[in-house]
């Protein structure tokens, strides 16, 4: 039962979030882009605050997984970095977002490899 409650949570807290863009994406002229700016930002700022973490406390994978959690993960590294100096407050973030930054490249490569690119059609 304990499984169930995770996954219930963690499936309510990553839908709402991206219920909230797919709202925002159909009802406002705001871009696609600039949603995804805006959120990674929400997640940087509640982190900073100290909010964030509830919110993966609660969630996790839910609040981790959108965008907004890689925001919260730049802040928290750098929050983390900050305590050693200020070098590493500067580095911290992609430090700690380094394993998911290298994923995405190699796999968008590999992508771009396997699948032949088209611009969309309107």
């Amino acid at each position: 039962m304990d499984i169930f409650l995770m996954f219930l949570k963690v499936f309510l807290v990553g839908g709402a979030i991206c219920t909230l863009a797919q709202l925002l994406i159909n009802y406002t002229k705001i871009t696609a882009g600039k949603i995804l700016v805006y959120f990674l930002l929400a997640g940087a700022v509640l982190q900073s605050v100290g909010l964030y973490q509830y919110i993966v406390d609660f969630a996790g994978a839910g609040a981790t997984v959108p965008i907004s959690g890689f925001g919260y993960l730049l802040a928290k590294g750098a929050i983390e970095g900050a305590k050693v100096s200020l070098f590493k407050a500067i580095t911290g973030g992609i430090g700690a977002a380094g394993m998911g930054i290298a994923a995405a490249i190699v796999f968008g490569y590999l992508f771009a490899l396997l699948f032949k690119s088209r611009s969309k059609k309107n």
